[in-house]
């Protein structure tokens, strides 16, 4: 359990360094500009970099808890296949964003925030095994209240929320929970227990000899 722990706190501590660098100005320069701009060649390097980049401190503070939880939990309940997700929701969550975003810069780890929350939530269902559908509903009880942010009209209550990052972040999730549903845990297959074996052995004995088995 703490060692799956591990790449939550290192990649929530880089997100905060660079936000420290960001505003403090160490570099002389404001780091939006590496985010994703949708529809442009220059945009694409905010696929790799935008998860690190947040507008001000309210926005990086409403992304630090959901990643350490659920970057955890991926971590955890999925450590074989983890990896290889974490990565493939990254990448694939900023490419849709970059597909289908206004014109403008999309920053934060908002959409990575969204791709795991899916994920674990679909894959859970998809298994259906209890102990991963219970992490279904785990998440899904302390996260499923911002799933409104997903749509568009959530630009009118806040015009600065990335809706588009929100639900590239979701597809992607759902994509790769369908992707990656027969690797990493699965339900245990289900077995006979002494007494149906025998009773499998008799009647398959007394079928060969064609006998009367009574009853």
């Amino acid at each position: 359990m703490w060692l799956a722990l591990l790449p939550s706190i290192m990649f929530v501590t880089l997100v905060w360094l660079a936000f420290i660098v960001d505003h403090a100005g160490l570099f002389g320069d404001n780091f939006s500009r590496w985010g994703i701009r949708p529809s442009t060649v220059s945009g694409l390097r905010g696929i790799l970099f935008s998860p690190f980049i947040h507008a001000s401190f309210s926005h990086l503070l409403s992304n630090t808890l959901p990643l350490l939880i659920l970057i955890w939990f991926l971590f955890y309940f999925y450590s074989r296949i983890a990896s290889g997700v974490f990565v493939s929701l990254w990448l694939l969550s900023g490419f849709i964003t970059w597909l289908i975003g206004r014109g403008s810069m999309h920053v934060g780890a908002s959409g990575l925030v969204f791709a795991i929350l899916f994920f674990l939530f679909f894959s859970g269902i998809f298994r259906k095994y209890i102990p991963l559908t219970a992490v279904s509903m785990i998440v899904a009880f302390i996260y499923g209240g911002i799933v409104w942010s997903i749509f568009p009209v959530s630009e009118l209550v806040d015009p600065s929320i990335s809706w588009e990052g929100h639900l590239s972040g979701a597809i992607s999730g759902l994509l790769l929970a369908v992707v990656f549903r027969k690797q990493g845990p699965q339900k245990p297959p289900e077995r006979w227990d002494e007494t149906d074996e025998d009773m499998e052995e008799f009647l398959a004995e007394h079928e060969k000899d064609d006998d009367h088995i009574p009853l």
